[in-house]
């Protein structure tokens, strides 16, 4: 990612101070003057990994509520759909979103396997879409002409994260985890490909998301006795095995990606547990210590710093504000001109490639330390604490 690398440390925020703000008057979706289009916001908002989504829709709202005020000719309603980030979900709200609710235009899905899941829908009926969050790489090779994200992927993600470990810890073998989700397994796909491309002896493992434990797989890597551990996933499961890791004696330095870049990762493990763990992420959260412009505003409207996301689901909103100011008010009008997109965005330069990923792919580095998540910076530039 690029923009200024901020040191951060997270504080813990309680799920009620993340409260959704409310949205914009109703209206038709007709591109008259004086008329209102609806926006969509999809993805896990009640879930057990609401925490990384919640920012990124109050980060939409932000933007949303800023034009808003402009008192424009065409207003947006940013309308939210709690996927839970469960496919099937998804696929049943997109129909709603579509057919009865007629979005315009779709800022998500938050996760890879939804956005998998809709995706056909949304190009078949011409709805543009903007994923703060989704980093898949095959989502990017499904010809779809409407999907767009802000966000690097899990292949540049993966490496850069396992690169990281190489480097700080010269490992001779690593042992690569993950559930059975479409993120994830993504994610451990890269994490391999990359030490076995550096000679690194690689073993793997693989869990359903919903294990009632992950005694199996601490048992394998117990026995595996590995310098480094990676793990695709999200902190609902991340948490929970490193503790069990750590419970069985494994010391061997755990690492993961984005979807475990939440307080909830140290709460699921324990403190001691979580210490030292390594977090990679796509994503530019503004330092509290060095607060800016977007950190100010967004503090002001939900009473709480922005965390992971919150930035790109500003600039995802930001993206498609942009095509309405400039008179596009169609699902198509908006799509062609999201191809000419080119701004500074807060979180990064906001501009897409012919496939809809983003031009600029650089990965923050996050570490556990002293019981908080801490902000190393560019995964090219950190150090390693411990």
């Amino acid at each position: 990612m690029s923009g200024v690398r901020f040191g951060r440390v997270f504080a813990l925020a309680a799920a009620t101070s993340l409260a959704l703000a409310g949205c914009a008057g109703g209206g038709s979706g007709s591109s008259s003057s004086g008329s209102t289009l609806k926006i969509g916001f999809m993805g896990d908002l009640t879930g057990e990994n609401s925490g990384i989504v919640i920012p990124p829709r109050n980060g939409a709202q932000l933007a949303i509520d800023e034009y808003n005020a402009t008192n424009p000719s065409v207003k947006l309603e940013l309308k939210p759909y709690d996927s839970q980030g469960k496919p099937d979900q998804a696929t049943a709200q997109i129909t709603t979103a579509i057919g009865s609710d007629k979005i315009t235009a779709l800022i998500g899905p938050a996760f890879s396997g939804e956005s998998k899941a809709i995706g056909g829908q949304l190009e078949q009926n011409k709805i543009p879409s903007v994923s703060p969050s989704a980093t898949n790489p095959g989502l990017a090779k499904n010809n779809w002409s409407y999907w767009h994200r802000v966000v690097a992927n899990d292949d540049d993600q993966g490496p850069a994260i396992a690169n990281f470990l190489i480097t700080a810890k010269s490992p001779k073998s690593a042992y690569v985890i993950s559930d059975d989700q479409e993120y994830s397994v993504g994610l451990a796909d890269a994490f391999e490909k990359t030490f076995k491309g550096k000679n690194i002896t690689v073993q793997r493992d693989k869990f359903p998301k919903d294990a009632p434990d992950y005694s199996s797989t601490v048992q394998k890597v117990k026995a595996a006795n590995p310098d480094i551990i990676t793990f695709g996933g999200y902190y609902a499961q991340a948490g929970p095995l490193l503790k069990q890791l750590r419970d069985g004696g494994v010391k061997a330095i755990f690492a993961t990606g984005d979807g475990s870049l939440d307080p909830q990762l140290i709460s699921g493990a324990g403190a001691q547990a979580a210490e030292g763990a390594v977090i990679g992420c796509p994503c530019n959260i503004p330092d509290a210590s060095t607060p800016s412009d977007f950190a100010t505003k967004y503090k002001a409207k939900f009473n709480v710093d922005p965390a992971i996301y919150a930035t790109e689901g500003y600039d995802a909103a930001t993206a498609i504000i942009n095509a309405v100011k400039a008179g596009k008010t169609t699902g198509e009008a908006i799509n062609d001109f999201l191809k000419t997109e080119d701004f500074k965005g807060v979180s990064k330069q906001i501009k897409f490639k012919a496939n809809g990923e983003p031009e600029t792919a650089a990965i923050n580095v996050y570490q556990v330390v002293s019981g908080a998540i801490k902000n190393l910076g560019a995964s090219t530039e950190a150090k390693i604490t411990g």
